[in-house]
């Protein structure tokens, strides 16, 4: 069974999760500061972090950033704050998913699961080496270095923005719905957030479409958004 890191100051809420996630079957470790959550991390390799935004020592947004530089372990972020830029700020760190407190242990459970899931998958694709380039004019991605070129020339995403360009580009010329990139780039199983869809296609349309005068990202009125590429007119 999978072992989950817990970093989490309140340490009623830790114990709390430590107790559900054990009689779930997983494995469980604890840290009640950033700094030695960060170390625990790096050290014991766990499976997953659920790992709290304010934290003493080191915050959550850092303990992600400085973790991301050497694991892709899916992490889940959990706050007490419920503001889109905070969200969008954790997921740009390299967060998986995002937790508002108070929460429904059966929902953190649920999205413990995909995440794993998720990770899994990832793990398989990378064993088998199979590296996939996705092209629409002058823009290219990479899937297996996960790097994007527009005109030759690289341009650097986040994660959820690469995962975002990469699912519309693989349904190229076909309209998905916010609900869908919800499900297939963040991992929700449910009607989630979808304004950060939102937030995500804007920075996609500024660093691509805007810096390379093309057209890419198109909106769908009332379903959600098409890939199909078209040069500006001049």
């Amino acid at each position: 069974m999978a072992r989950i890191l817990i970093v989490e100051d309140e340490k009623k809420i830790a114990r709390f999760l430590e107790l559900e996630l054990k009689h779930e079957g997983y494995e469980v470790l604890t840290a009640f500061d950033g700094r030695s959550g960060l170390d625990t991390a790096l050290n014991e390799d766990p499976d997953l972090l659920i790992l709290d935004l304010m934290l003493p020592e080191l915050s959550g947004i850092e303990v992600c950033r400085r973790l991301r530089h050497a694991s892709d372990v899916p992490i889940i972020m959990l706050t007490a704050k419920d503001d889109v830029s905070d969200k969008v700020m954790g997921l740009d760190m390299g967060a998986d998913d995002y937790v508002t407190k108070p929460f429904a242990i059966e929902e953190l459970l649920a999205r413990i699961r995909v995440a794993l899931k998720k990770n899994r998958a990832r793990d398989t694709a990378s064993n088998w080496k199979e590296e996939q380039c996705l092209r629409a004019g002058c823009i290219t991605v990479d899937t297996g270095s996960w790097q994007v070129h527009v005109r030759g020339e690289a341009v650097a995403l986040t994660r959820k923005e690469f995962d975002t360009l990469r699912y519309l580009m693989e349904h190229k010329g076909k309209a998905v719905t916010r609900d869908q990139l919800m499900n297939e780039v963040w991992g929700y199983d449910y009607i989630g957030d979808s304004n950060i869809v939102d937030v995500y296609i804007r920075y996609l349309r500024h660093k691509i479409d805007d810096q390379y005068h093309i057209k890419t990202i198109h909106t769908i009125r009332s379903v959600g958004y098409l890939f199909d590429y078209e040069e500006d007119e001049e």
